[in-house]
């Protein structure tokens, strides 16, 4: 589903492929936006997916330069890294805790 939403993106409203140039400069706009907040608070998380999925986008277009895409799909898995990390990380003991808990209060 995301891929298929993805491809919406690269399309125009008469279904011509949009140019990749401006996928370029959409991903570059976005990383100069997150540098920008990295360096003010703390990173955005939202910022740091759009950005990998934008690079995602651009690398498996099939029309780009090799040395691009292949650069693309690069930044793109170290952008995938970057929220990762980022994420909070999961609660693995919650609903256990919860029900020990109440055990106890009943």
């Amino acid at each position: 589903m995301a891929i298929e939403k993805a491809e919406q993106a690269l399309r125009e409203p008469n279904a011509a492929p949009a140019q990749p140039e401006l996928l370029v400069s959409a991903v570059l706009h976005l990383m100069s936006h997150y540098t920008a907040n990295n360096q003010e608070s703390s990173s955005c998380i939202k910022l740091a997916s759009v950005i990998e999925r934008h690079l995602k986008a651009l690398a498996d277009l099939p029309d780009l330069a090799p040395v691009l895409r292949a650069t693309c799909q690069q930044l793109s898995e170290q952008w995938a890294t970057v929220v990762e990390r980022a994420m909070p990380p999961p609660e693995k003991f919650k609903l256990f805790t919860r029900l020990v808990a109440g055990a106890r209060v009943n």
